[in-house]
């Protein structure tokens, strides 16, 4: 227990922390760099948009399906080695990304990229929680809540100035050199933390990666099947509801294995992380949700190039940028609460004024500006829900901890993204005349933009589907109100906790 104090103490313990956000933004970034890179990828590969759009979905799918698995692995041999394990699986995959010569082989690499990345996550809050006392561990987790808030939000952007200047492979490979550079600064500075002797539930293993894989699968891909057949017999609801079935079965297996279940359900009796669960599944629900249609109405209604349209979304990720770390500062004095649920609230509105701002003459300046209220909402929410998440919990619970909020967060991110494209689809039917929804997106690539009869509806459209994510803020806004404060908090720390 000495190395273990001595390790939280160390004053490296800032350099191995920026080691860590180096990493897990590369990998954040990821999930949406490719959005804007699909037409360069469907000219340079010769292949049809359904078959680019698996490149996404493959490393959506990777990503999230392993996290439970990979966060308590980080417990039993060790968050370093399982960072710096993942963290090359992805710097490496990156590179084969890049020189895929074929769609087939770009969806396999994509598909290790995830992997790499489900080893990585859980272990940078696992590490944040071990490696920080707790006057300095809300500064520590506000820089990793700024790095989760706008890496998302910088995909797209990102990857438009590369495509635009070097080319679609650059997206990938511009991850290379990074992730050497992180390796090398997280094998300096990371400590190696105590080891603890884990035994590995494989019917666990198996009965969460069955299911999470059936329900992901099912609500990421129920649009592309129209929400019907897969092969056969097999629908989307089938396979929805099959997975379901599976996560049942896992839950009551957690509960009857006595030895050492995959997630100890006692996590759940913690009120702070059953809360924080909900919280920040409705903050990712919609950080990944409201970009989609936002960027559509850019594009189709206002006529921006994409990366134009990205730009207009920078003064919202660079004030979360700016104030999250000092929100995570100001934790040693005050609440989760008395942060998270303002700040819920704050994006809420903001969200919604935003949405209702989304005419075809609103100057691009001003939507702009009305970002800034999105971004002062989520710097105030990142690092204290996760704080709450993770503040009460044992040290040999912090991995299987992490890895389910990591496990919620992805697979609301997942759930967000479908059912908007979804709620879009169904109001641009009713705004727009009978058959000019899919004839206007198909517009976009062609004439550069909608023809003008047909900005309004897709205005209207976009702004009543961006009120789905502005209520489920809603919804997280009063499961961060029943927030307690840690034990720890106003309190000097202490090696018993």
């Amino acid at each position: 227990m000495a190395q273990h104090t001595e390790t939280r103490r160390d004053p490296a313990a800032w350099s191995a922390l920026w080691a860590m956000v180096l990493g897990f933004f590369m990998i954040l970034v990821d999930a949406t760099i490719v959005s804007t890179a699909v037409p360069a990828i469907m000219a340079g590969l010769n292949a049809p948009i359904g078959g680019v759009l698996w490149v996404t979905s493959a490393y959506l799918l990777a990503y999230a399906v392993p996290l439970l698995i990979t966060g308590r692995l980080g417990d039993r041999f060790g968050p370093r080695t399982m960072y710096l394990l993942g963290l090359s699986i992805f710097t490496l995959a990156s590179l084969w990304c890049g020189f895929a010569g074929s769609l087939e082989s770009l969806v396999a690499a994509r598909v290790v990229q995830g992997l790499g990345a489900a080893i990585l996550t859980p272990q940078t809050m696992s590490v944040i929680t071990r490696m920080f006392p707790s006057e300095t561990r809300g500064t520590a987790m506000g820089i990793w809540g700024a790095t989760a808030g706008i890496a998302t939000l910088v995909g797209p952007l990102l990857g438009g100035v590369l495509v635009d200047l070097a080319g679609w492979q650059w997206i990938f490979w511009v991850n290379v050199p990074v992730g050497i550079y992180a390796l090398w600064r997280a094998a300096k500075y990371l400590p190696r933390f105590e080891r603890r002797s884990h035994s590995l539930d494989i019917p666990g293993v198996v009965l969460s990666g069955v299911g999470l894989f059936l329900i992901v699968f099912g609500v990421q891909e129920g649009q592309n099947y129209g929400w019907s057949t897969v092969v056969g017999p097999i629908t989307i609801p089938v396979v929805i509801g099959t997975g379901v079935a599976v996560m049942i079965t896992f839950v009551a297996w957690q509960a009857k294995n006595r030895a050492e279940p995959l997630v100890p359900l006692a996590l759940f009796r913690d009120r702070n992380f059953s809360l924080a669960n909900v919280a920040i599944g409705a903050v990712s629900f919609t950080v990944n949700s409201m970009i989609i249609p936002a960027m559509l109405y850019l594009q189709l209604v206002r006529n921006l190039d994409p990366t134009v349209a990205a730009l207009s979304y920078a003064p919202m990720s660079l004030l979360s940028a700016i104030l999250a770390p000092l929100v995570g500062r100001s934790l040693t004095k005050r609440t989760p609460r008395s942060l998270a649920l303002p700040g819920l609230i704050i994006m809420s509105l903001s969200l919604a004024a935003y949405a209702f701002a989304l005419r075809v003459d609103t100057p691009i300046w001003l939507l702009a500006v009305m970002t800034l209220g999105i971004g002062l909402g989520s710097a105030m929410v990142w690092s204290p829900v996760s704080i709450a998440a993770t503040s009460n919990l044992r040290p040999d619970r912090v991995g299987a901890g992490s890895g389910v909020f990591n496990t919620t967060r992805q697979v609301a991110a997942v759930l967000g993204a479908a059912m908007v494209a979804v709620l879009l689809q169904a109001r641009l039917a009713a705004n727009l005349p009978e058959g000019a929804g899919t004839t206007s997106l198909a517009a976009s690539s062609s004439a550069g933009g909608l023809p003008e009869a047909l900005q309004e509806g897709f205005a209207a459209a976009v702004t009543q589907t961006l009120l789905l994510p502005a209520a489920v803020l809603l919804l997280g806004a009063i499961a961060a109100a029943f927030f307690t404060p840690p034990r720890w908090w106003g309190e000097p720390e202490t090696e018993s906790r």
